[in-house]
C-alpha cells in the first residue's frame, strides 16, 4: 500500500507550483501604484473572459455590468462576489464573434468613468446654485 505521508518540502513545492497557463495569465494584470487591480482569470478566449477585481464589491460590479450590457456586441455580462469576507469581485463577459472581451471591459470602464464625470458636474452645479441662493437669503 502506498504511503500517504508527505514531507513539508513536498507540500510547499506543490503550493509553489504554478501551471504554465497561469504564469502566462500573470501578464494580463492592470496595475496601479504597484497594486494589482484587475486580473484576467485563466481559461479566457477572445470572446469570453472572466476578470477579478481586487478591493471591489457590488457597487462597481453592478454599475460596470450595466454599462457593459449597454453594448450591443455583448451577449452576456454578470458579476459575483465569491465570498462576503473577501474584497474581490469577479466579472464575466461573453461577446459575439466580432468583439474582444478585453476591449469591451475597457470600453465599459471608460463609459462608467464618463458617467461619473457627468454626475459630478451636475452635483457641483446644483450645490453651487444652492449655496448662492442661501447666501442671497442671508444677505437679505
Amino acid at each position: 500500500m502506498p504511503s500517504s505521508v508527505h514531507s513539508q518540502d513536498q507540500d510547499q513545492s506543490m503550493i509553489d507550483a504554478v501551471p504554465s497557463e497561469q504564469q502566462e495569465q500573470q501578464e494580463d494584470v492592470l496595475e496601479l501604484e504597484d497594486k494589482r487591480i484587475v486580473i484576467q482569470l485563466p481559461g479566457a478566449t477572445e470572446t469570453a473572459a472572466s476578470f477579478q477585481f481586487e478591493g471591489e464589491g457590488h457597487t462597481l460590479g453592478n454599475a460596470l455590468r450595466y454599462a457593459i450590457m449597454k453594448n450591443p456586441q455583448v451577449e452576456f455580462c454578470g458579476y459575483t462576489i465569491p465570498h462576503p469576507s473577501e474584497t474581490k469581485m469577479n466579472l464575466r463577459i461573453q461577446t459575439y464573434d466580432t468583439t474582444n472581451a478585453v476591449e469591451v471591459l475597457e470600453k465599459g470602464l471608460d463609459t462608467l468613468m464618463d458617467l461619473c464625470d457627468v454626475v459630478t458636474d451636475k452635483f457641483t452645479t446644483a450645490r453651487d446654485a444652492f449655496n448662492a441662493s442661501e447666501a442671497d437669503k442671508m444677505s437679505s
